[in-house]
């Protein structure tokens, strides 16, 4: 590793004029390497209150850039994109940045990648828990820790193991990977991409970036859109596996695809925690993306054992009277949130935010026997509230009040489980939608929730 061959695309920078779409958490870290190897930036971000960060862009801005670098989130019909588009002023995501870096100065890195609609974090996480213990040099990147500027630069790894987005593929078309996973697909971003097929290619496209293609047989559109993929597929699935895949014998992850013999034993039900059914399937995927750059079986295994799951996804932040309060938190679409409901029999369900284009009547179809009752917050409570009723006429569903914000959200709902919950109910947060409207973010509404079920039902 390390060694510089041909030193021309970093050198280039020095004295380039560059544009950076975004100053958020993708872009300081993109701002901060293009500066330090001598490039002048124009950071433009229209959310950013900055003195140094344009809202818009003028005419002078364009002349003499050498490229634009789009973080995750800016659309591909933006206005401001489409200038510099007609300026004809290449754009290139960060993730094809740090491409270009990585070609440069570490050539035989090699990376690999996942993404999904869903169970992305807590994947990639597995993933590196998983190589590492193979006594792989491996770090996790993209949407998790690192950003993958910083991966390449900081990291000095062997392998870079990318957690993407369909806004980051979107945008990428340099980046190579030896192998790459969808997890699964469900309605997600629809306001961003327009229509579910469009969302659906952005995913897909990661298929065309890579060598070998991991996908998830249990996902319908999955299923069927593997039909059109012309590269190489190795399937996952919770059933019996055929020749090259991996799948699920009794209550052993079997791999029949990585294999030079018939099949091979990888981890038990037992090592996956929770071992609910989409918490195996990331568990699979991130096996057989562990698998495809050498990993052990064993390591697998223990990899998993050592993982722990990253707070606000399914974590029991607090029980008293009987009663058990569950932070799912991350759940922020309708196919995250029926993951949880289904880790439950039953549950007295906290919902609502900002649905972001997408329908929750899969949801109430398919959740209806799980949800004892519901309490909806945020601006598409009602979205939601008509979905549950026209599947169950009598369910028991509460509203809050939408003025409210922050922890206040959680004091109201907290009043309503003190009416209706009793010992041996479950309160699960699993809102199914984003949560700018009343929270700063998915964490502080977690928090908020933590703190609010703590205060209410103290020891």
């Amino acid at each position: 590793m390390g060694g510089c061959v041909n030193q021309s695309f970093i050198d280039s920078l020095s004295g380039a004029k560059c544009i950076l779409f975004g100053a958020g958490v993708t872009g300081a870290p993109t701002l901060e390497f293009l500066k330090s190897n001598g490039a002048t930036v124009i950071s433009v971000d229209e959310k950013v209150q900055d003195n140094g960060i344009k809202r818009t862009l003028e005419d002078e801005d364009l002349g003499g850039v050498s490229f634009a670098v789009v973080s995750p989130g800016w659309r591909v019909d933006h206005p401001l994109i489409s200038l510099v588009r007609g300026a004809g002023i290449e754009l290139i995501s960060e993730i094809d940045l740090a491409w270009k870096v990585k070609e440069q100065i570490y050539p035989n890195q090699r990376w690999i990648a996942l993404t999904g609609t869903n169970g992305k974090t807590t994947t990639i996480q597995m993933l590196e828990s998983m190589l590492v213990e193979s006594g792989i040099n491996a770090k996790a990147c993209g949407n998790v820790g690192f950003t993958a500027i910083e991966a390449v630069v900081k990291s000095n790894a062997d392998i870079l193991a990318l957690e993407l987005s369909s806004f980051q593929l979107e945008w990428s078309n340099l980046a190579h990977f030896q192998s790459a996973a969808i997890l699964n697909i469900a309605e997600d971003h629809i306001d961003w991409h327009q229509s579910f097929e469009n969302y659906l290619a952005a995913k897909l496209k990661i298929s065309e970036l890579a060598d070998l293609v991991i996908l998830n047989k249990d996902d319908q559109h999955l299923a069927k859109s593997g039909k059109n993929i012309s590269k190489p597929i190795t399937w996952i699935s919770l059933q019996v596996p055929s020749k090259g895949e991996i799948g699920l014998v009794e209550n052993i992850i079997v791999d029949r695809a990585f294999i030079k013999g018939d099949a091979e034993a990888l981890f038990e039900l037992g090592d996956v925690t929770p071992s609910v059914g989409h918490n195996v399937s990331n568990a699979m995927a991130a096996a057989a993306l562990a698998r495809s750059v050498g990993a052990k079986p064993d390591a697998i295994a223990q990899g998993l054992r050592n993982f722990k799951l990253d707070h606000h996804r399914l974590e029991v932040v607090h029980k008293n009277s009987g009663i058990t309060f569950i932070n799912d938190s991350k759940a922020t679409n309708p196919h995250a949130a029926i993951a949880a409901l289904y880790s439950q029999m039953e549950s007295i369900w906290i919902a609502g935010g900002l649905a972001k284009g997408a329908a929750m009547d899969e949801l109430a179809q398919r959740c209806k026997s799980r949800i004892k009752a519901a309490i909806l917050i945020g601006s598409d409570a009602p979205i939601i509230k008509a979905a549950l009723l026209k599947q169950s006429p009598n369910l028991a569903i509460y509203t809050t009040d939408l003025s409210l914000k922050g922890i206040d959200v959680m004091h109201s709902v907290m009043s309503i489980v003190k009416e209706i919950a009793v010992s041996g109910d479950v309160v699960l947060l699993a809102p199914a939608c984003a949560s700018m409207d009343q929270f700063k973010n998915y964490a502080d509404r977690g928090e908020s929730f933590t703190l609010a079920a703590r205060q209410a039902f103290n020891e």
